[in-house]
């Protein structure tokens, strides 16, 4: 199909609270329409093919990438997410189109080291404005990605972007003053935002009791993973663990999935949604769980606080990352020519050294700061 076939089989099939197309508020700088891909079609494929999306293999989620192939990473669990996104948005015939593209461009911004890179970052960076993930990820497809000549970026739609920065978890408050912040995103995006927090929850799981830093009875005190290890036991008395974990982190994820599809596509009909207008003026966001899923799910992350990220090895890690980015930073800012030239070319042409250090940073994965790291303070080894 050509656009226009794809735009108009988006008006037959899409709810009609879900964005089309064709109604986006546009890029930055206007350019001329695909002839065979929508305009979110185009941004999810410029994301895919960003090269801060390919070093997102790289980076932490929850442990560190050269702790084992098995254990997901930034680039895995955004994988991940995005096939969790498009079940949503598709049976709840939201766009998936753009809802992929959200979710695939939630995580650029992250930093190596996972959220204790985050959260080091961002004391380093507290008196120049602080270091924030979201905003990092609205910089990245706005200003630091350099693909095209005629402007920065890879200028995708005002929705993705605004996706982007609204994007809102435990973890993340990001600014939203350029994007209408008295009005709530997209349902698209307001999907793809749980989404990532399915996905997350469940791998945590797989990969924290994978490891053995979570022990299968341990997981009994949890509703959900209860609930769902004894429908595996009764299904599969004589599997494997190792299946019988796998069947159980479906069950899990099935159950969230469901329960959020449910609940809103009640919130649709209890508000009487006909329009984007209409959902973007719900309060609170019209995406939800019901209240024994989003009690469920509260324990679930409390459970994991206590006893999977706050783990002797997690915690181990952070400290590490907390002198590895230190180091770095603090390094880079007494003498910032020994960054690479095009990245200290923008100190000279008069940008904030300590935003470029934060920028040149965040892009990094683990193993490159650990190497950056021993390139600066190990006298033995190779500049």
């Amino acid at each position: 199909m050509n656009r226009h076939e794809l735009e108009t089989h988006e008006d037959v099939w899409l709810a009609s609270w879900a964005m089309r197309s064709a109604d986006s508020r546009g890029r930055a700088h206007p350019e001329p329409e695909h002839d065979l891909r929508t305009a979110f079609q185009r941004d999810r494929d410029r994301v895919i093919h960003s090269s801060a999306f390919r070093r997102l293999e790289y980076k932490t989620q929850v442990f560190v990438n050269h702790e084992g192939d098995y254990y997901r990473t930034r680039l895995t669990h955004t994988m991940e997410a995005a096939q969790v996104t498009r079940t949503i948005a598709k049976s709840l015939r939201l766009n998936e189109d753009l809802a992929e593209a959200i979710v695939l461009a939630h995580d650029l911004g992250h930093t190596p080291f996972g959220h204790a890179g985050e959260h080091v970052l961002d004391a380093l960076m507290e008196p120049y404005g602080g270091f924030e993930h979201n905003a990092q990820s609205l910089r990245i497809v706005e200003e630091l990605e350099e693909r095209y000549p005629d402007f920065p970026g890879l200028n995708l739609t005002w929705e993705v972007r605004e996706g982007i920065v609204k994007h809102a978890s435990e973890y993340d408050r990001p600014l939203v003053k350029l994007f209408d912040p008295d009005i709530a995103p997209t349902l698209e995006a307001q999907v793809a935002d749980f989404a990532d927090e399915i996905a997350y929850n469940c791998h945590d799981i797989d990969d924290g009791v994978q490891s053995g830093m979570l022990k299968p009875e341990q997981m009994e005190d949890v509703a959900l993973w209860r609930e769902a290890h004894a429908a595996t036991l009764e299904r599969s008395p004589n599997a494997p663990f190792s299946i019988q974990r796998y069947q159980t982190v479906r069950r899990v994820l099935d159950a969230m999935v469901s329960d959020l599809v449910a609940t809103v596509g009640q919130g649709i009909m209890d508000n009487r949604v006909q329009t984007i207008d209409d959902l973007r003026h719900v309060r609170p966001r019209l995406a939800r769980y019901s209240d024994d899923m989003a009690r469920k799910i509260r324990e679930l992350k409390d459970f994991l606080m206590e006893n999977l990220y706050k783990h002797v090895r997690v915690v181990r890690m952070g400290v590490k990352a907390k002198t590895v980015l230190t180091g770095i930073f603090d390094s880079y800012l007494e003498e910032p020519r020994q960054m690479p030239e095009h990245v200290y070319e923008q100190i000279e042409k008069g940008a904030a050294p300590p935003q470029v250090i934060a920028d040149y940073i965040a892009g990094m994965t683990d193993r490159f700061a650990l190497e950056e790291y021993k390139k600066l303070f190990d006298p033995m080894e190779r500049v």
